[in-house]
């Protein structure tokens, strides 16, 4: 199983997933020409989809899905509430042809060639948000943003992930000395807001166990966080935890805001993407 951010970031986030033949793509938030030369990038192309799955209908993770559902025919996964919202919503997709609207529901499974993806809830000030992780083979990948906060159901889901893509948002000092209005920082530091470096940390630690090999830090915010402040505050306290445990130190990296960032793999294609 592979993975790769296309986007991630206030300003619009997408995430590719893939095995073998199976192509899928979490959220479409940047406009549909740049998630087609991402993929041509990492050797696939837009037609090749078998899904995109919404995490939830806010702008920066559904911008580009209207034109890409049009252009492709290719099927739209999300609550009723996300699907419910994106439509009716400020987010001027278009209309989507009839057929391509799937619903889902947290825990149920969906299968997509070899790769079987299961939705969890989460925090977030949205309709009915969710987030998912990707089974295939053995391997897991879990992505989990766009978290006010996370409970033992979240730290369930996300066990055994040898892929974590995870929400590290905000400092949460450059979030109060800086120029939001009081009723934003609020929010963004509510349960139904983001996590902070820190808590993307303890989240982490968390659910480290042997097999987790790869970390990738996403939905940084633009204005409040910088990639070397998330960095360095989740490898702190990721290396602590390490060191307690006796594991080995996973790959972490932050996920680029502007441009496709490396592919990770797990399984029989690690050696392909390495």
């Amino acid at each position: 199983m592979r993975v790769c951010a296309i986007a991630s970031g206030s300003s619009g986030n997408c995430v590719y997933v893939g095995h073998r033949g199976t192509h899928l793509l979490v959220d479409a938030g940047v406009s549909g020409k740049r998630i087609e030369q991402a993929l041509f990038s990492v050797g696939t192309a837009a037609e090749a989809l078998s899904g995109i799955l919404i995490t939830h209908e806010h702008s920066d993770h559904v911008q580009g899905i209207g034109v890409l559902a049009r252009a492709y025919g290719i099927p739209l996964y999300g609550t009723p509430e996300t699907l419910n919202g994106m439509l009716k919503g400020k987010t001027n997709i278009g209309k989507i042809p009839d057929g391509l609207l799937h619903e889902v529901a947290p825990g149920e499974k969906l299968c997509f060639g070899g790769i079987t993806a299961v939705p969890f809830p989460t925090s977030h000030d949205a309709g009915n948000p969710v987030c998912y992780t990707f089974e295939a083979d053995g391997c897991k990948a879990a992505l989990a943003t766009d978290l006010g906060t996370y409970d033992e159901y979240t730290l369930a889901a996300l066990a055994g992930a040898q892929i974590l893509y995870l929400e590290a948002n905000h400092d949460v000092n450059m979030l109060m000395v800086g120029t939001y209005p009081y009723y934003l920082k609020q929010r963004i530091l509510g349960e139904k807001g983001h996590l902070s470096n820190d808590d993307a940390a303890k989240l982490l630690c968390a659910v480290l166990h042997p097999q987790l090999k790869h970390v990738i830090l996403a939905h940084l915010s633009k204005e409040n966080n910088l990639p070397e402040l998330a960095y360095e505050t989740v490898r702190i306290e990721l290396q602590n935890a390490v060191k307690e445990k006796g594991l080995f130190m996973p790959d972490l990296f932050v996920a680029s805001r502007d441009v496709p960032s490396r592919m990770v793999s797990v399984g029989e294609e690690e050696k392909m993407f390495a």
